[in-house]
């Protein structure tokens, strides 16, 4: 697919990756595009944070896997691609409907400060990195976007959040922590698979209940990747 920086891809398992360990896994193509969220620091009660975490060592437990190895590594790599799947379905979909409930102060709600995420967004597109879909919703932003190299994603992720925690503390008259440390990112792995996503970005708002003026929705007109 044809872009102003490069041409788009989805996930290439032989060609060469990054993965960085960090609170969360981290995976990373140059070139390839990535689903990222990112949450508000209360947009989950620790309740839910807490029973999302006991079903998913469950999960793992019962799959005869270590849900905290001593080396820190992501163990399910070592499964079938078909539980691999039934994981990421069944603990990804679920964190994304818990976010939707729209728990804590939902201050992206407001236009003035959702405009202040997409236009920190926006800034360098097609400059630093190819953007084709964000929406910014009262607790959490999703975003589909690919980086020049594996590190690209990681370090324009920490310069998003820093600058727009800044701005929207700012705002709101508030300082100290705006964004969840740690942010979820998954390699988009076929165009059937960007094209989901991308509905699901642009229905997300509506299927939560929200209003138009509580979200903001951006999608590039283009071509689906290859």
């Amino acid at each position: 697919m044809a872009s102003g920086l490069w041409p788009l891809q989805v996930f290439d398992v032989q060609a060469e990756f990054a993965v960085v360990e960090r609170r969360l896994p981290h995976w990373a193509q140059a070139g390839t595009l990535c689903f990222i969220t990112w949450r508000t620091h209360d947009s989950m009660p620790q309740s839910v944070i807490n029973r999302w975490h006991a079903d998913r060592e469950d999960w793992l437990r019962r799959h005869h896997l270590d849900p905290h190895p001593a080396d820190g590594k992501n163990q399910l790599s070592k499964l079938d691609p078909l539980l691999q799947a039934e994981f990421v379905r069944e603990f990804s979909a679920r964190w994304q409907r818990q976010l939707d409930h729209c728990y804590g102060a939902c201050v992206l709600s407001q236009p003035a400060i959702s405009q202040i995420v997409a236009d920190s967004l926006l800034k360098f597109d097609g400059d630093r990195y190819e953007l084709t879909d964000f929406i910014v919703m009262p607790n959490h932003v999703h975003l589909l976007a690919a980086f020049a190299h594996e590190k690209g994603m990681l370090e324009q992720c920490t310069s998003w959040k820093h600058f727009t925690a800044m701005q929207i503390n700012r705002h709101i008259g508030k300082s100290g922590s705006f964004w969840q440390q740690d942010g979820f990112d998954h390699l988009i792995r076929s165009e059937n698979e960007f094209e989901k996503i991308q509905r699901y970005i642009a229905e997300n708002g509506q299927n939560a209940g929200l209003r138009p003026t509580e979200y903001r929705h951006y999608s590039k007109p283009m071509a689906s990747p290859k």
